[in-house]
């Protein structure tokens, strides 16, 4: 009975999945055991109609999710790709997968969170911390084994610094007191490399994670350095490996020199990212800087190697 309700559930609000690899028993007993306990959650009959809309939408289980990283262009990419028909987009961060509060409420929570959409689109939905996130993988796995994935990465030292200014800014709009970068970076006269910031940008340890679950032509990996630069060859790339249409060009983005970044026009309206998007990062000794990228070198390879693909990083 359970597995009649978890296919007749599936069905309804998303299409057939094809598993990517060879189902492993223990893998295939923990997704029943974990999507029946979500489906307890579900109350078919009523939920699904209110996911329905009168104009043929309704609201399914994302086929894509930016999985992150933090402070890697996550938001700008989202915007970027909603530029796109058929796409359509979460506006919120979800944090279905990395909070235990979110995942205890189910399915049919997540699906409630998602928006509208007409079975031509594709649902996207993007969460930063899910990349970083050591549940993550397997919980994504076990909803959906086919899923699409679209993680952004920076320079490591350079995401390092996007993530203290963001906490930095926070602290400062709520006027509370924050230490500088150093006291973050150094302890005891060394790097400090228990600092959380670093550890985000230690990427392959945490791409070693979901390549457990995933093959890796499963999982796109956008250049968030060359996004900033120059963003439509990066949302082509996206475009082709969504199996979606051209529609994306290169009139859609146009550079505002006030803001110091690109900017998006849709259909003669034109807009930015938030403020809080691109601010300058904290002054940092140029000696403390070189040891970042030290420190990030081997990782950096190791990425890579894990990768088979190399970025100009550091």
């Amino acid at each position: 009975m359970a597995a009649f309700l978890l296919g007749a559930v599936l069905l309804i609000v998303h299409p057939q999945i094809v598993p990517s690899r060879p189902a492993i028993n223990s893998k295939a007993e923990t997704s029943q055991s974990v999507q029946r306990e979500l489906l307890k959650k579900t109350s078919q009959k009523n939920d699904f109609k209110e996911n329905m809309h009168s104009n043929g939408s309704c609201r399914q289980l994302p086929q894509t999710i930016i999985i992150g990283v933090r402070k890697g262009g996550t938001r700008a990419l989202l915007e970027m790709l909603s530029l796109h028909p058929d796409i359509a987009a979460a506006e919120s961060e979800v944090h279905f997968f990395d909070w235990e509060d979110h995942y205890r409420n189910g399915l049919q929570w997540y699906i409630n969170q998602m928006p509208f959409s007409y079975p031509h689109q594709i649902t996207v939905e993007k969460t930063p911390a899910y990349f970083t996130s050591p549940k993550v993988p397997e919980r994504v796995y076990n909803m959906n084994q086919s899923m699409r994935l679209l993680l952004i990465l920076r320079d490591p030292s350079e995401r390092v610094l996007s993530d203290y200014t963001q906490v930095f800014y926070n602290h400062m709009q709520k006027h509370k007191p924050y230490p500088s970068i150093e006291q973050f970076l150094i302890k005891d006269g060394e790097l400090n490399v228990d600092y959380k910031a670093i550890n985000r940008s230690l990427y392959y340890i945490h791409m070693q994670n979901w390549l457990k679950y995933f093959p890796l032509d499963h999982i796109h990996i956008v250049d968030g350095d060359k996004l900033i630069k120059d963003p439509f060859p990066e949302i082509e790339k996206v475009e082709r490996f969504l199996k979606l249409s051209p529609q994306i060009n290169a009139s859609n983005f146009y550079f505002n020199k006030t803001k110091g970044f690109y900017c998006l026009r849709d259909s003669g309206r034109e807009r930015c990212l938030h403020e809080s998007k691109g601010r300058a990062h904290p002054q940092i000794d140029t000696q403390l800087l070189e040891k970042l990228h030290e420190y990030f070198h081997k990782p950096n390879k190791k990425f890579f190697d894990l990768v088979g693909r190399t970025f100009d990083w550091h």
